[in-house]
């Protein structure tokens, strides 16, 4: 069995603390391995590397800094599906959607590729009488990114991309649950010619989390993860005078007109439901019908989601495991409560036939009708593979039902009609606004985030949120052409 270990200075690091956790297969069961749980001493050691690395990395130049990046993307491209196999081995997802975890996750290092010119500053010329005004961007410092196990991969490459590009070194602090993925990055960087110390690994838990948010060596905090936690690192790292961006939670409606297509409606919530046994926080997880249709719109996905294969993300599967047992039980705990409440139904993912070991922690597409704003299997995140359909008689009904929702991150609407899109885009309190479009995960060049209780902090990921958030401007004024001063004078500088 394996110990997974931090990285420091382009090196495994076995740290000091001797506490582990196991790493598991939750396809079958097994325990694979044992992610090293660091000690305050170990992270301060790993911050201490990346703070070391600093100022060198500073002052490389963009040139350098480039084809770095681009090394890396190569390299990435070639051996992903490296990276795709380790994903699967310890989250469970399916082989073809963990490449295109990692496919969206280099979309952002393409996107860094272009820093010198995402960089460029303004200039003023002869802004007063032989004085010139410019600005500048420049890196923080160290950077800390604490990322969740439903995207190992993608999610830090939201961040250590543009954060590397502009200048800043990176600790990552991944998941306990699926860390080897971070490791795998890191080995690659060290390949593309990343000095030592620019890019680093902290494994753990919440000991190495609170050194993230409490160290003064760490200038900011990127955190993805459920929203009680993103409280958390937003107030503790804020306190400690950090910039900090935290996503958190999510709760995801699709809104489906009388006049959309149905057939396309009930595929886009079948995929958008239980993509990666759904856990994503772009998953759709309430399909809110209007009018008429919901008897048509329900039957429709039942029949799709009863095709789905459930089983070993390595084998001829659609869907894999649940991450834990633990995760698994506390999904299906929603199920029973919303049978319980009176929500009906129609699929049950509890007793699913699998293709793979009785061990797995498996839950299959679960599809429940008739659920109320009321229910816990509607209030809460449940981040697993169950659909709750709700049912309203009004486009102005429907669009209640979701901004009144504390949650704001995704959301979709189907149909044919410009007009009803165009007025959903406006009117709906939500940061990420697909039409006829299930998961509108933004492009690399936008921002990624939401609203409401699912963003904390004012910059969102990657696009130019992204290069803003790991830079801060200064702004210049300098004399040359007449250093003379023309005297004393000590009223406030006018412009001339």
């Amino acid at each position: 069995m394996s110990t997974i270990e931090h990285w420091i200075n382009n090196d495994v690091f076995a740290g000091t603390s001797g506490s582990t956790a196991p790493v598991t297969n939750p396809a079958t069961g097994e325990v694979t391995g044992a992610v090293a749980l660091a000690s305050v001493e170990d992270a301060r050691a790993v911050i201490d590397a990346a703070a070391a690395a600093y100022p060198a990395w500073r002052d490389t130049s963009l040139a350098k800094r480039t084809q770095i990046l681009f090394a890396f993307r190569e390299l990435l491209n070639a051996r992903k599906d490296e990276l795709a196999a380790i994903i699967t081995s310890e989250h469970g997802k399916v082989l073809s959607d963990a490449l295109g975890e990692v496919s969206r996750g280099q979309e952002v290092v393409e996107f860094a590729c272009g820093i010198p010119h995402l960089l460029k500053g303004g200039f003023t010329e002869n802004a007063s009488t032989n004085v010139d005004a410019y600005s500048v961007r420049q890196s923080l410092g160290v950077v800390g990114i604490i990322s969740p196990f439903n995207f190992p991969a993608m999610v830090p490459m939201w961040f250590f991309p543009i954060a590397i590009a502009t200048g800043n070194t990176v600790v990552l602090k991944p998941s306990e649950k699926d860390p080897s993925a971070s490791l795998w990055l890191a080995r690659l960087w060290a390949e593309a010619g990343l000095p030592a110390g620019v890019f680093n690994v902290l494994q753990g838990d919440k000991t190495a989390v609170d050194e993230l948010l409490t160290n003064p060596a760490v200038k900011s905090v990127s955190f993805v993860g459920s929203t009680p936690i993103a409280k958390y690192v937003y107030a503790t790292g804020t306190a400690h005078d950090k910039r900090v961006q935290a996503l958190g939670g999510a709760k995801n409606h699709a809104v489906i007109l009388p006049d959309a297509d149905l057939d396309l409606a009930a595929d886009a919530m079948v995929n958008a439901g239980f993509g990666s046994a759904g856990e994503r926080c772009m998953a759709i997880s309430a399909a809110v019908a209007v009018g008429p249709i919901a008897d048509d719109l329900v039957a429709k996905i039942a029949e799709r989601a009863a095709g789905i294969k459930t089983g070993d993300g390595t084998k001829d599967s659609d869907m894999g495991p649940l991450v834990t047992q633990a995760h698994r039980d506390k999904v299906a705990s929603y199920v029973d409560a919303g049978e319980a409440d009176g929500a009906k139904v129609v699929l049950d993912g509890r007793q699913v036939s699998v293709e793979g070991a009785a061990d797995g922690f498996w839950l299959g597409p679960t599809l429940l009708d008739n659920v109320t704003t009321e229910m816990s299997v509607y209030t809460d995140e449940i981040f697993g593979p169950v659909l709750s359909v709700l049912r309203v008689d009004t486009y102005d009904e429907a669009l209640e039902l979701v901004n009144a929702n504390p949650y704001g991150n995704g959301t979709a609407i189907f149909t044919n009609d410009g007009g009803a899109a165009r007025r959903f885009q406006n009117e709906v309190q939500v940061g990420m606004v697909g039409i006829n479009v299930p998961i509108p995960v933004p492009m690399a060049y936008y921002s990624f985030g939401g609203w409401k209780a699912s963003l904390f902090g004012d910059s969102h990921a990657h696009g130019m949120d992204g290069v803003q958030f790991f830079t801060r401007q200064k702004a210049i004024t300098a004399r040359w052409l007449d250093p003379s001063h023309g005297g004393i004078n000590l009223g406030f500088p006018q412009n001339q």
